[in-house]
């Protein structure tokens, strides 16, 4: 090739990069809490860019510190998603002083999230008014903990995967299940609960993800927020949001047959981070072991949720990876229960756009398997 040839053609790799660069740097800059709305989050960004998880593994958010990366990630972010400041109290501070532009969403607020209160007394304890350094109540809930909001009983109705999504819950429910195929996927439900928006962040059980219906609330407010910040790929964040609603009927009606047979079976879990799927599917949940499970139960404690197993006859309690298996092995000892593990933040599933599904899957089958043991 002649020189001017090739200096030509060198002259122009620049030119031919620009655009690449150019759209680089319009694609939004995205960084999320935890897990199982990060796995929602990429499902709803595939083939426009992959958000930042913050916190992989078995790490909780009520104890967790920041590493520099993540502070610029944060600093540098277009949109920071996250569940309530009570349940990622770690980023209260950094979120004050995130530059003017960044877009913060908050999932408690989400119109139309079913939110549930906690619940406390007799095999449910009572709730610590002072957790990891916060002002507020938290619910014993170890690796993602809460947002916490007081709110009045009502009834939600319709699980619409494609569009309208008030779905009623309950710590006693009905469970009422009537899948549309064409992507509705509706479950009654009567509970204590409300609507999520603007709640008081006092009393909110926050494990809100663990209800199909509220993954579908938070799906739809995630590709809204998108849109709005990158209205270039709002298109592709509604299409991945279709395709995303659809997967997640199918899965809802899966785990309907899958947990139909051990709907009235009674157990009992390390700490009480379940009721969402609980609510969701009709599940019989009749106590927790501790409030909070970073401190060991006591011996009164233990004592209350052995006579507990026993006069509720549970089948299964389950344990958590995240924490020691000695003290449930402890409680089933004398019982005649078998041990299940469960866990809300599938620390031993990849992050990516299938995480979420994946850890609805997972905590199913424990549930399932356990429970169908006689």
């Amino acid at each position: 090739m002649p020189i001017s040839a090739l200096r030509r053609a060198l002259l122009a790799l620049p030119l031919l990069a620009l655009p690449y660069g150019v759209q680089a740097a319009e694609n939004p800059s995205v960084v999320v809490s935890i897990k199982p709305i990060h796995g929602i989050a990429s499902a709803i960004m595939a083939g426009v860019g992959e958000p930042v998880l913050l916190l992989d593994g078995a790490s909780s958010p009520h104890a967790y510190s920041l590493r520099p990366s993540e502070a610029r990630s944060l600093q540098e972010a277009d949109l920071v998603i996250y569940v309530s400041h009570s349940l990622e109290g770690f980023l209260k501070k950094p979120l004050a002083t995130l530059s003017g532009g960044a877009h913060q969403l908050e999932l408690a607020d989400v119109e139309g999230l079913t939110i549930l209160a906690m619940r406390e007394g007799g095999a449910w304890e009572a709730h610590s008014h002072d957790h990891g350094g916060h002002d507020h109540d938290d619910h014993d809930h170890e690796d993602e903990h809460h947002d916490e909001h007081d709110h009045d009983a009502h009834d939600h109705d319709a699980h619409d995967h494609d569009g309208h999504e008030d779905h009623a819950h309950a710590e006693e429910h009905d469970h009422d299940h009537d899948h549309d195929h064409d992507h509705e996927h509706e479950h009654e439900h009567e509970h204590e609960g409300e609507e999520g928006h603007h709640h008081d962040e006092h009393g909110i059980d926050a494990h809100l993800w663990l209800d199909p219906a509220n993954g579908a609330s938070i799906a739809k407010a995630i590709a809204a927020e998108l849109g709005e910040i990158d209205p270039d790929h709002a298109g592709t964040y509604q299409d991945n949001l279709k395709k995303f609603l659809a997967s997640l009927d199918a899965l809802g009606n899966d785990l309907d047959s899958q947990l139909e047979p051990v709907r009235s079976k009674p157990f009992v879990v390390f700490h009480d981070a379940y009721q969402y799927l609980e609510a969701g599917f009709g599940l019989n949940a009749v106590g927790s072991i501790t409030v909070s499970p970073e401190q060991k139960p006591g011996a009164k404690r233990l004592h209350e949720i052995e006579d507990k197993i026993r006069d509720s006859n549970a089948v299964c309690v389950f344990a958590e990876p995240q924490f020691r298996p000695a003290i449930v092995e402890a409680v089933v000892a004398d019982t005649g229960a078998h041990i299940g593990t469960l866990d809300p933040l599938g620390a031993d599933i990849p992050a990516g756009p299938d995480a979420y599904q994946n850890i609805l899957r997972q905590n199913a089958g424990a549930l399932a398997d356990c429970l169908s043991q006689s």
